[in-house]
């Protein structure tokens, strides 16, 4: 009532002034962050250790501008190495070479192969393969362009996956159901049912649809599409955890196992392959049974011509590819060379080729570069030895599988920074000793059982990812999560491995990844059905990992026993209290 008073007061023009001077702050409002962040967060430099207090005032700065872009993510990104020596938490000399670890490597050399298969169209032909083999059932159609989605995305950014894809799907969609405007106009406007001209895109005989018929008929094919849009975006998230390659938060774990733990090598990427793969591909079919359900399970016999032109449609396209070019099937081998030898370097279960060398010298970021610094100088057409003695021959220029300038026109750099800021953090917080101060005060978390203790960790990432970059969010969440390991006793790796893959399941709004952003870009879909969709993914995908990390992944990492590369704390963390062998294993709790 006082409310409604109070408004009665204010004339219009009252109001209008508010409502100006709200879009005003509105238009400064990153600014205003950027001046208010570091006053508010002030008091932590006198009220707390000073090394720990210094640390986290940076970090909570970082984590300020990270989730609100208040400056580009790859700028706060290199903060650390103006402020942590200026405030005496780590000199310039330990910051700097964090932004261009081993791991960075890695990374890059995954974006340069990623780079050198989209130059030559390989994943469109990968694509329409699959999408040829599943046949053009929309349920069929959907798990095949979840699968080729997820695959590419193991190797591709999940972005350039999705942007590859999606007017595949839309092609496809079009062959089936005609255009999309043309059937919203079919689910809205009642008058246009029994129009002929409108029921020849829909049936497949010469009798026309009834308007209930119709009606049901198109509300049908728009959910149909509304699942082509949402799977695309979503595979590409779920096959990005599969490789270390994939995402940015794979390698942020394995940045920061080794800065915490140095003598864990416990990950590498075939064992996380031969981990997160199952995992993928349960989740996967998980998702799409869901979507399936939720979208695209029904049956009608009416539709065999639509079926037919999109079939059609996928091996036209496919034919005007032609045969595979020398080019493709260099790359090709390439490809497979690059992930059989890092699957094959220390697959753990057996023997791999590093035995070869000096123990410790070769890892996977080595393999990595050899084997894409061979793609800048192998030819892109077949040589010949004829060439040389034929004055007749075209003399084009030597043109190699890659070139520099494509190289670096796609490496998304602003990523490299953005990996070497979290791990400059990570650095800090050992350093500064702010990991084991707030570990201490984590010990109330000891008491919950492990096993809910995962759910919980997944569950929690996945939805405050949804509101912040995951590599951002990763950044952040892990120190603590690895010390919250440690006061419970607990295998670090248990905590870290599900709020890693936890990260990148943000399937519930469009600003949630770039992936769902593109999809909702294109104007068909709106946000209740992603949160509708993506609410129960989340959930699927918790359980999913819950499920994966007490199978096989205990039997993998021996996640049972508390490992002894986490009993000897290094030297920055020496204020830290050993933690004591569990008596018990984690499936007694």
């Amino acid at each position: 009532m006082w409310n409604l008073y109070i408004f009665s007061l204010c004339s219009n023009q009252d109001i209008s002034v508010i409502i100006l001077c709200i879009s005003k702050l509105w238009c400064v409002h990153k600014q205003l962050i950027l001046l208010l962040t570091p006053l508010i967060f002030l008091p932590l430099l006198f009220t707390l250790p000073e090394k720990e207090g210094k640390c986290l005032y940076v970090v909570l700065l970082m984590a300020t501008f990270w989730c609100t872009e208040a400056l580009p993510l790859a700028v706060t990104a290199m903060l650390p190495v103006c402020l942590f020596p200026t405030l005496g938490i780590l000199p310039s000399k330990k910051v700097c070479p964090q932004y261009f670890l081993e791991t960075n490597f890695l990374f890059l050399s995954g974006l340069i192969m990623a780079s050198s298969i989209e130059e030559w169209g390989l994943h469109r032909r990968i694509a329409l393969k699959v999408l040829g083999i599943v046949g053009v059932k929309p349920a069929w159609l959907i798990l095949g362009m979840m699968m080729t989605s997820s695959f590419l995305s193991m190797w591709l950014s999940n972005t350039a996956t999705t942007a590859m894809m999606l007017p595949i799907a839309n092609a496809i969609l079009e062959s089936l159901f005609g255009d999309l405007e043309t059937l919203k106009e079919k689910c809205k406007q009642p008058e246009l049912r029994d129009n002929p001209v409108l029921n020849a895109d829909v049936t497949d005989s010469s009798d026309l649809w009834s308007a209930d018929e119709l009606q049901s008929e198109s509300r049908y094919q728009l959910n149909v599409w509304k699942g082509f849009l949402i799977c695309i975006p979503y595979a590409a998230s779920i096959g990005g955890t599969a490789t270390l390659t994939g995402t940015a938060p794979n390698l942020i774990l394995i940045g920061q196992l080794k800065s915490y733990f140095p003598d864990c090598d416990v990950i590498n990427f075939g064992s996380w392959f031969a981990f997160a793969f199952p995992l993928m591909l349960l989740f996967l079919f998980m998702g799409w049974l869901w979507i399936s359900f939720l979208l695209c399970f029904k049956t009608n016999d009416r539709r065999s011509q639509a079926e037919a032109r999109a079939r059609a449609l996928i091996l036209e396209d496919y034919r005007r590819l032609g045969p595979i070019k020398f080019a493709e099937g260099a790359i090709s081998f390439f490809f497979v060379l690059f992930a059989v030898l890092l699957f094959t370097r220390d697959p753990k279960f057996v023997t791999g080729w590093s035995v070869l060398f000096k123990k410790g010298y070769v890892s996977d970021a080595v393999t990595g570069v050899i084997i894409v610094s061979i793609l800048f100088f192998f030819p892109s057409e077949k040589p010949s030895l004829r060439w040389w003695s034929d004055p007749e021959a075209p003399k084009r220029p030597y043109v190699p599988l890659l070139s520099w300038k494509k190289a670096q026109d796609s490496v998304p750099w602003n990523i490299i920074l953005l990996l070497g800021g979290g791990f400059a953090m990570a650095k800090a917080c050992e350093e500064s000793g702010l990991a084991s101060w707030m570990g201490g005060h984590l010990q109330p978390m000891a008491q919950v059982p492990p096993a809910a203790a995962v759910m919980l960790i997944t569950a929690f990432l996945a939805c405050f990812t949804e509101f912040a970059s995951n590599t951002a969010t990763i950044i952040i969440f892990l120190p603590v999560i690895a010390e919250m390991a440690l006061g419970a006793s607990v295998n670090p790796l248990y905590f870290m491995i599900p709020a890693t893959v936890g990260c990148s399941y943000a399937f519930m709004l469009p600003v949630s990844t770039p992936p769902n952003s593109i999809a909702f870009a294109s104007g068909h879909l709106m946000v209740k059905d992603m949160v509708k969709t993506g609410i129960v993914m989340n959930i699927l995908g918790v359980l999913s990992v819950a499920l994966a990390m007490n199978t096989w992944g205990v039997a993998m990492f021996d996640l049972n026993t508390y490992p002894d590369w986490a009993l000897a704390p290094n030297a920055s963390t020496s204020n830290l209290t050993t933690p004591q062998q569990p008596s018990t294993s984690l499936t007694s709790n």
